[in-house]
């Protein structure tokens, strides 16, 4: 077997072999040979797929991707003293102080 580059798989490729690991028709090694990737990689896609399920159905799922990141009021504030600044000194880059 030669050596490959490293590969990107995309998410729907990395769900379908988890899956068939999960289900169990195949050993590991024949899902390696079956869908062309290491059986260690297998084994984590198949963790992973495992301890993101209870996300899937659950309602702290949803709650957390409509919360923001950030607060976004000190952020507008900033971006406001920013550009009131830039209005009030336009040459402040050639100037040490306005």
């Amino acid at each position: 077997m030669t050596k490959r580059a490293g590969r990107t798989h995309s998410p729907g490729f990395k769900a379908k072999v988890a899956l068939a690991a999960i289900k169990g028709d195949k050993t590991l090694a024949g899902l390696a040979k079956l869908f062309d990737v290491h059986p260690h990689q297998i084994t984590a896609w198949k963790a992973q797929l495992q301890e993101g399920a209870a996300g899937v159905f659950g309602a702290g799922a949803a709650a957390s991707e409509a919360a923001p990141a950030a607060d976004l009021k000190p952020l507008h504030a900033k971006l406001g003293g920013l550009t009131l600044e830039k209005d009030l000194c336009p040459a402040r880059s050639a100037r040490p102080a306005c």
